[in-house]
């Protein structure tokens, strides 16, 4: 038996170590720790309740978007606000931006590497090793070209966010009670341009690239299996959701209640009984913990570690999503030659990342011929003595959630989850592991496992700035 710590994991957001333990050519044991604490919660209280929002987007430069559409849905909860259509509209379009930025980036410049052989980019960009490449050289270099372009892609993406949200990243725009700006007709056509050519790219690149991925790695949609898939559902419109809410359980679709989430820190740097439900969630740091071996929290559903983002969106929208999405994703999975089933897997995450930027980005057409620039875009509110609010999102990445309590108007509590908290958690008090030290175990490797490994870790698209609050 050999064990092998890879720290830091490359080509993701934040500093991620991994420890696996190989065995008779499989890794046996995985274990995932967040290296840094930072403490944000506890900044949060005895501050004004409006500044959760604009502290906590700063809590990553890479999804900013999910904490402030998150932040912003949490204080609309705790203060009582109901948003205008014209600023839900505004606030889907400006979130939605920042999805099309998220994925561009993971497929070709997070994750694509792994698999392109070295010299395919040009200088440092170039992945290091030849092993397990499978493309042509024509196929590597139409990849490589796409990787190129995609850059400019990205570009055009972060202009979209910053056109209706001011800038990019930190948005101004995105607040409790809806947004504080209207676009003006130009601004909507420069939008409207813009969408277009990211479309342009998804359609003919982004799409044939990862099919093309997952014919010449089908055999990776049997690694990094999960099973047990949680969505809280986002884009919300007028009572509806353009993905909704639910777990997956043993197969089956069950109806999500976020009054079942709790946090658990048993191998984490923090003390305190646990799990605790996140309203009432009290754990000083404990840095020299007996047991601990993560700053990252290990946050459970009914006890259970659950598998967020993509894979989990796209398994509950099959199940109970729009006609559209399940007639897309359908279309996907036929043509990668796979089942629904195979969406948590190392390459299954990648092919709903796929199915999904499409997806948000026809939606986000629509959204944009609805807008009525004439139309309210905000509520106006006053800041309660007290009150309570929870703000369920979901970030490129997974699920995010925020739970605010006010108390003589300032923050008496403030908590956040984010997608990696759930992804990379630890051990928890019944020794199960998280997700991604669940989807390591079991796989087989050709060497030390650093290869394998990579690509499991980085189709989760960790960001450790999020899951270390």
């Amino acid at each position: 038996m050999s064990r092998l710590v890879i720290d830091p994991i490359t080509r993701i957001e934040g500093h991620l170590k991994v420890e696996i333990q190989v065995e008779d050519g499989a890794i046996t044991e995985a274990r995932c720790t967040g290296a840094l604490y930072r403490g944000l919660e506890e900044i949060l209280r005895g501050r004004h309740p409006l500044d959760a929002q604009r502290i906590t987007t700063r809590i990553c430069g890479v999804c900013p978007l999910a904490h402030s559409t998150a932040a912003s849905l949490c204080l609309d909860d705790a203060l009582g606000l109901s948003p205008p259509r014209g600023g839900q509209l505004l606030r889907n379009l400006i979130y939605g931006a920042n999805y099309l930025h998220n994925h561009v980036l993971h497929f070709y410049h997070l994750a694509l590497p792994d698999y392109l052989p070295a010299g395919a980019l040009p200088g440092a960009l170039s992945p290091g090793t030849d092993e397990d490449r499978r493309f042509s050289q024509q196929e590597a270099n139409r990849l490589a070209g796409h990787y190129l372009e995609a850059l400019a892609v990205r570009r055009k993406a972060q202009e979209l966010v910053a056109l209706f949200g001011g800038k990019m990243p930190h948005d101004m725009a995105i607040v409790p009670g809806g947004v504080t700006y209207r676009p003006t007709l130009g601004e909507v056509a420069a939008f409207r341009f813009r969408l277009k050519e990211i479309m342009g790219f998804i359609e003919t690149s982004y799409i044939p690239d990862l099919l093309l991925l997952a014919e010449r790695y089908h055999d990776y949609f049997g690694l990094g299996q999960v099973g047990k898939l949680l969505a809280y559902g986002c884009f919300p419109l007028e009572g509806e959701r353009l993905f909704p809410a639910g777990v997956v359980l043993g197969g089956e679709l069950v109806p999500f209640d976020p009054g079942e989430i709790r946090e658990g820190f048993a191998h984490s740097w923090y003390s305190g009984d646990g799990p605790q439900p996140p309203w009432a969630e009290e754990a000083p740091p404990a840095p020299d913990k007996a047991g601990g071996y993560s700053w990252i929290k290990a946050p459970r559903y009914r006890g259970e570690p659950c598998e967020v983002g993509p894979a989990a969106r796209a398994a509950v929208g099959l199940r109970a999503g729009t006609p559209e999405f399940r007639e897309l994703a359908q279309d996907i999975l036929r043509e990668a030659d796979v089942p629904p089933d195979a969406l948590s897997s190392a390459m299954g995450r990648h092919l709903a990342r796929g199915m999904e930027t499409l997806f948000i980005a026809r939606a986000m057409e629509s959204w944009l011929s609805q807008l009525d620039l004439s139309a309210p875009v905000a509520t106006e509110y006053r800041i309660p003595q007290e009150g309570r609010g929870q703000g369920l999102a979901e970030a490129p990445r997974g699920a995010v959630g925020h739970w605010i309590e006010i108390k003589g108007r300032v923050i008496a509590h403030y908590q956040v989850i984010a997608p990696t908290t759930w992804n990379a958690s630890p051990r928890d008090e019944a020794g199960k592991p998280g997700p991604i030290e669940q989807a390591l175990a079991g796989t087989p490797v050709s060497g030390d496992g650093v290869l394998e490994a990579g690509r499991i870790v980085r189709s989760f698209d960790p960001c450790l700035a999020c899951a270390i609050q």
